[in-house]
């Protein structure tokens, strides 16, 4: 719980509204009059009364002189349509396109016989299905839709880690990567499983996330270092790495949202856009770049 679904003024209202519209016939009026697009992203009588009711709270807060309070974890957002938190849905979908745009781009340029292809492809997947489900979590907030978003992207910053092991360690040495493979899947899956079945803590799952993105982080960076003067296009994946760590703090801003729509977490996404465009240039550059080592090797041999 947070400060403002405490309050005993929102509580009331929302057990008054409950009582009023969601049963019987004033169940079948709110049905009737609901547009056909809110029942079927899910939203019930139940989460309009908390909706109007947070606002009426918000209200009461500003009219006396309070800042504004956090309901059920989140700032107070003005609802667009069904969306839930519009700026960072939006924000979201729009990552996911960039991932989408450059993959199509990656596909066209590279070929499939560069020694990183499969991987790099797999990893825009991987970004792909977590762009997804943050678009539909900002776009309708539910325990399920919390986990998929969660998961998922833990699931990006170790695939992140295992593209690394791939580039720096994988092509010399692939029995390493098998084992390295198993050993974050096998890790995954009992992250995943602890926060599904036994318990769903918060501070545990930010812990272990910017534990790995620490180890993703280091490894990246210590790698661009050591080759950057024998690969002047490894500097756009150095730029990512510290435009990612500089954009993370962001988060730290938790401010309520201007206009009930931009909050921290929304221009944090709609500022990580350019650098997943820069981090797929990166991985293209990169690419094409071992392409042509393994034929100059092809050759010699």
């Amino acid at each position: 719980g947070s400060q403002g679904d405490r309050e005993p003024v929102y509580r009331d209202c929302v057990l008054q509204c409950e009582e009023q519209n969601c049963s019987g016939g004033a169940l079948n009026h709110f049905r009737s009059r609901q547009p056909i697009y809110m029942s079927l992203a899910g939203w019930t009588c139940r989460d309009d009364c908390k909706y109007e009711c947070m606002w009426v709270t918000v209200g009461l807060y500003l009219q006396e002189g309070h800042k504004v309070p956090q309901f059920h974890g989140k700032w107070p957002f003005s609802r667009f349509l069904f969306f839930q938190e519009p700026a960072s849905a939006v924000a979201s979908f729009l990552n996911g396109l960039a991932s989408l745009v450059m993959l199509c781009r990656y596909r066209t340029f590279v070929p499939a016989s560069s020694p990183m292809y499969h991987t790099c492809v797999a990893f825009a997947w991987v970004s792909l299905n977590a762009w997804f489900w943050s678009t539909v979590f900002h776009t309708r907030d539910t325990d399920l839709t919390e986990k998929m978003d969660y998961f998922c992207a833990s699931t990006v910053i170790l695939h992140s880690i295992y593209l690394c092991c791939v580039r720096t360690v994988g092509l010399q040495h692939p029995a390493v990567v098998s084992a390295f493979r198993a050993l974050l899947l096998l890790m995954l899956t009992v992250h995943v499983s602890y926060l599904s079945l036994i318990r769903f803590d918060y501070g545990y799952n930010l812990v272990a996330n910017v534990a790995i993105g620490l180890v993703n982080v280091v490894w990246w960076l210590a790698w661009c270092l050591w080759n950057q003067q024998r690969l002047p296009h490894v500097r756009k994946c150095m730029v990512v790495v510290l435009l990612l760590q500089g954009l993370s703090l962001l988060e730290l801003l938790d401010f309520p949202p201007l206009f009930w729509v931009l909050d921290a977490h929304a221009i944090w996404h709609i500022s990580t856009i350019p650098v997943h465009v820069l981090f797929f240039s990166f991985l293209e550059d990169d690419s094409l770049y071992l392409l042509k080592e393994s034929e100059a090797k092809f050759k010699l041999d």
